[in-house]
């Protein structure tokens, strides 16, 4: 049984890389993935018949290359860092709709936006016709206050 393992090493880095995708795929932070690359660079070396200790010492060299370049540049291209992330009511403001139930001057309508329908109030005070073209200018708790577009 050992002599299977030591002659086949390469199976079992391989084995091992397979094993840290797989973990990869539940963490997604790109920090197992430099371990796999290590490991499929030393099933490499071992299939071309470099020793269990070059194995490891390159396996350990190309993990720790991994983590300070792949790592960095992966996370930089797929976590693009944005500037502002609106979220909530935040995100409600500037959006447009239309208006699905008459703003009563003074009162409350109904504003859909994106499949969603809001409870509204005119900006103004001023009545708004139904489907007329609004915007969002502020959002209290899940009310809207709109304004005409011209």
């Amino acid at each position: 049984m050992i002599d299977y393992f030591s002659s086949n090493l390469w199976l079992i880095w391989v084995i091992i890389s397979i094993l840290c995708l797989i973990l990869e795929l539940s963490s997604g932070d790109f920090f197992i993935l430099c371990f796999a690359i290590g490991a499929a660079v030393s099933a490499i070396l071992a299939g071309c018949g470099a020793s269990l200790t070059v194995q490891i010492i390159v396996f350990a060299i190309v993990s720790a290359l991994s983590l300070l370049l792949v790592r960095p540049a992966l996370i930089k291209k797929i976590h693009k860092p944005n500037k502002v992330r609106l979220s909530n009511a935040e995100a409600m403001i500037g959006q447009t709709g239309r208006v699905s139930e008459s703003i009563e001057a003074n009162g409350y309508g109904r504003v859909a936006i994106d499949g969603d329908d809001w409870k509204a109030r005119s900006a103004d005070g001023s009545p708004i016709d139904k489907d007329t073209r609004v915007r969002v200018v502020k959002m209290d708790s899940i009310i809207l206050t709109v304004k005409p577009i011209d």
